[in-house]
């Protein structure tokens, strides 16, 4: 392997040759001072002729424009599922300032540096990872649902705690990857998590190189990458199989829908169905009295969720509405139809986008700003609705079976 190792001012430092370039890949602790010391200097010292950093474009504009997230429209996001992947991402940016608060420097401010620095230089600044959006979702694909719904409530739970971060989550920190440090516990313990977040990025970072060099060929190119990421992508640079085109597409590939919830959606509906069917063949009062019974519990569970999110009153009746029905059709979730009412009623102010940022900092933030509170209705009507189904469903089953 054509792979040199050495150190540059005490960050790892791994030099490759591909096809006559000579890539230096600079690794930092993304929580470190030494490491934004380390990219300036390296700059200031060598003759390159372009830079890459390990961001993502969503990633990058929220560096460099944090208030970014007015722009958004979040009808849309609510409509098309992506309420998940921006409240993750809204959850991992408190993370970052909590690191900030405790460390006294930003996450990632050496890959800001390197890119300040191309753009004073006039290089050109390659953003080579992965979209965070397909990231979250491949690695949520690849584990079970018992995993799921724990990677779930780590995020929640481990991201909103203002406590001081761990000595485990440090030293994974100093290894150099946020994404890997704000789900230590979860990719510790799965190869799965692992694959997802750090390894599918290795070969992805090493391919979006090669489509890089392959647009225009460079001399000399600096990549400015987590030190966890370095000996992955180093030996994917060396590698001589596969074409880049082919390695990216493989890559990014939206995971395929869970069978598991395509066939559980389908067996709840025709369960539902079948049990009013069965329930008004003995009687129209025996069938009336269980479809009172699953809207009133789904409608209620799921209504009880909005209301612990501070929804506003219409909000909290379009979650009752809502709950009893959507379950029945896969494409809807009662959050959706919930949020979307929040957002009308409630529609966030200039001043909701300027306090974001601090007001995720604290449990509490998250219920008083009103851009992040459409999320949590969204989530916690979704999830009493979830209960709801479990808690209705068990009752309706106990009422046709006394009658059996």
């Amino acid at each position: 392997m054509s792979i040199e190792r050495d150190e540059f001012q005490g960050q790892p430092v791994r030099r490759v040759i591909r096809d006559g370039t000579e890539v230096v890949l600079l690794g930092t602790a993304h929580v470190s001072r030494a490491s934004v010391d380390a990219v300036r200097a390296l700059v200031d010292g060598g003759t390159f002729d372009a830079i890459g950093v390990e961001l993502c474009a969503p990633r990058a504009e929220a560096m460099r424009n944090p208030g970014a997230i007015r722009d958004m429209d979040l009808f849309r996001v609510l409509r098309e599922g992506r309420a998940g992947v921006v409240a993750a991402g809204l959850a991992l940016g408190a993370y970052q300032r909590r690191l900030a608060r405790q460390f006294g420097i930003e996450p990632g401010a050496e890959m800001k540096a390197a890119m300040d620095l191309a753009a004073e230089r006039g290089m050109p600044c390659w953003l080579v990872d992965r979209d965070v959006g397909i990231t979250l979702r491949r690695a949520r694909a690849e584990v079970g649902w018992w995993d799921r719904a724990k990677l779930s409530a780590g995020l929640v739970v481990g991201l909103l705690d203002d406590s001081a971060i761990d000595e485990a989550q440090i030293e994974r920190l100093k290894s150099g990857d946020v994404l890997e440090g704000a789900f230590t516990e979860f990719a510790s313990g799965s190869p799965a998590l692992f694959e997802a977040l750090i390894a599918e990025r290795d070969r992805y970072m090493a391919a979006r190189v090669r489509e890089e060099l392959a647009r225009n060929p460079a001399r000399r190119v600096l990549l400015v990458v987590g030190a966890g990421h370095l000996d992955g992508m180093a030996r994917a640079l060396d590698s001589r199989s596969g074409d880049p085109e082919g390695i990216l597409a493989l890559l990014c590939a939206e995971p395929p829908p869970s069978s598991f919830g395509k066939w559980f959606g389908i067996a709840l509906l025709v369960l539902v169905l079948a049990g009013f069917a069965w329930a008004f063949s003995r009687g129209v009062d025996v069938g009336v009295d269980a479809v009172l019974t699953w809207v009133l519990l789904t409608g209620a569970l799921g209504a009880t969720g909005a209301a612990i999110a501070g929804a506003h009153p219409l909000s909290i009746v379009a979650a009752f509405i809502a709950s009893p029905l959507t379950p029945l059709h896969p494409a809807l979730a009662s959050g959706m139809v919930s949020g979307a009412v929040e957002l009308w009623t409630r529609n966030p102010r200039v001043g909701d986008f300027e306090a974001l940022r601090d007001d995720l900092d604290s449990l509490r933030g998250w219920w008083r700003n009103r851009v992040s509170r459409i999320f949590l209705v969204f989530f916690l009507t979704s999830l009493g609705t979830a209960i709801g189904v479990w808690v209705a469903g068990f009752s309706v089953a106990a009422q046709l079976r006394a009658l059996a």
